[in-house]
């Protein structure tokens, strides 16, 4: 099951560095974005909107208004869900998701995978 970290960082005490490690660890293929290259547990950190293939997750690690410029690029992947971690709510993006068929979950990734819900 392919993951995408979007607002992913190199900074060891923000929490998306710490979801990338424990996707990496949990055995799930993993795609990082933010806003300055680097590597976290193996994963390049790509900038922009990378051409990717096959996610099935997308888990948010950015506020409602920096979510906005990637609105297309969220939906055009076609996951089969978005994450919205702890301070991520969006309304309005929840309902883009909904329309589109994409299920939404207000949720913590990091709890998710400690609970072995990620994977359901």
């Amino acid at each position: 099951m392919h993951t995408l970290v979007l607002g992913a960082t190199t900074n060891p005490n923000r929490i998306a560095f710490q979801a990338i490690y424990r996707l990496v660890a949990k055995g799930y293929s993993v795609s990082a974005v933010g806003i300055r290259e680097g590597v976290v547990a193996g994963i390049p950190i790509q900038q922009g909107t990378p051409d990717l293939e096959d996610v099935h997750t997308i888990t948010l690690y950015l506020n409602p208004t920096r979510q906005e410029p990637y609105y297309d690029y969220i939906l055009g992947l076609k996951p089969q869900r978005i994450i919205f971690n702890p301070g991520t709510e969006n309304i309005h993006l929840m309902q883009l998701a909904k329309d589109a068929g994409i299920a939404t979950e207000m949720a913590c990734t990091l709890v998710m995978l400690a609970t072995e819900e990620y994977a359901n």
